[in-house]
């Protein structure tokens, strides 16, 4: 009798478990296309800069990935200017059941200047967002915000203290 039973619950367990482990599986690769709204202070004075960003990251595991971040923004604010940045850097997922996966971040690179005489300068961000899943191939990125060092010459400080937002889509590729 024991042993009848034994084996359908056994059957029961691993019908359940493995479904729940390949809704946990991770892509190998990311990428991430999306609009930047970049806000930036300079020398006392704000400037609100549009762009778009991609983002290429591999996925070490389920929780670890190495990223590349390359944006550009231009602004017609009474000038017209505009920044290229090239960030690199570790990203922590914060993996749960279901479809949303928070993140967290640090890149460091740096920026460059579209302007009539251009410059080379430190940058770096810090933040977060979350992934909404909507297959395993595709995810939405609704809320990505971060803290955006820039240390260009500007006059003051030579220190920009700035915001970025962005949002987009994420292709994921390959499974981990």
């Amino acid at each position: 009798m024991r042993k009848s039973f034994c084996i359908p619950a056994l059957l029961a367990l691993f019908a359940f478990v493995l479904p729940a482990k390949a809704q946990e599986e991770t892509s190998k690769a990311d990428l991430y296309v999306g609009y930047d709204y970049l806000r930036l202070n300079s020398g006392g004075t704000a400037f609100n800069f549009n762009g778009g960003s991609g983002q290429l990251a591999y996925n070490v595991d389920d929780w670890l990935g190495v990223v590349g971040d390359f944006g550009g923004y231009y602004t017609s604010n009474g000038f017209r200017a505009g920044i290229l940045s090239y960030l690199f850097g570790p990203r922590i997922k914060l993996r749960r059941h279901g479809k949303v996966t928070p993140f967290a971040h640090i890149l460091f690179g740096g920026g460059r200047t579209i302007v009539d005489s251009p410059q080379n300068a430190f940058a770096m961000s810090a933040g977060g967002g979350v992934d909404f899943k909507v297959s395993e191939q595709f995810a939405i990125r609704p809320l990505q915000a971060e803290y955006f060092l820039t240390k260009f010459t500007d006059g003051a400080s030579n220190r920009q203290n700035d915001f970025r937002y962005s949002a987009g889509v994420v292709f994921r590729f390959g499974t981990r």
